[in-house]
């Protein structure tokens, strides 16, 4: 089987799964912004850490082709390219995300004070989703494989599927705290 069947199969595995559990938990609200919420609270922590995970997931999306078609290394490394690169544009997609959130909620409050409550919002979800990102990668890189994968293998965005599961983990109980003291909306 080539490279790009093998990429098909994976994104046909892996977004479906998603779009059930947008489909059972997510579509109550969209469906009708009266309706009474009956989903309980690790539910609506789990779709506030899924809004933190998707400005991480589009960062790291973005990241690995621009530290790839550039070569750029830090300290003779990819990998650490890659942290930073990584988390310079998921955190600038993170807080975008969670500005577009907030901001229509509050509009009354300006655009300022709506940014600098989506930088407290999602600081530090978007922090633990990428130790545990970068955690599992460390691994990979050092661990795992006697030569880490690249970018063009299909293994390479395989463990990025188990990264982001991590980073999800890791992420998910500094949701909870953060929605549990009013610091994040609860989605």
């Amino acid at each position: 089987m080539d490279h790009e069947h093998r990429l098909a199969d994976q994104w046909l595995v892996s977004w479906p799964l998603c779009g059930l559990d947008l489909f059972k938990w997510g579509r109550l609200k969209a469906k009708d912004s009266e309706a009474e919420d009956h989903r309980g609270f690790p539910a609506k922590v789990y779709f506030s850490t899924s809004h933190c995970s998707s400005g991480c997931t589009l960062g790291d999306a973005f990241g690995v082709p621009i530290v790839t078609l550039t070569g750029f290394t830090i300290l003779s490394t990819t990998l650490f390219a890659h942290y930073a690169v990584q988390f310079t544009l998921a955190y600038l997609f993170g807080i975008l995300f969670q500005f577009f959130a907030i901001y229509p909620m509050n509009k009354d409050a300006g655009v300022m004070k709506n940014l600098k409550n989506s930088i407290k919002a999602d600081t530090l979800s978007l922090i633990l989703f990428e130790v545990g990102m970068f955690g599992w990668m460390a691994l990979v890189h050092y661990v795992i494989f006697a030569e880490p994968p690249k970018p063009h293998q299909m293994n390479y965005w395989f463990m990025m599927q188990i990264a982001m599961i991590f980073g999800f983990l890791t992420s998910y109980p500094a949701n909870w705290w953060l929605v549990k003291k009013g610091i994040k909306e609860e989605m």
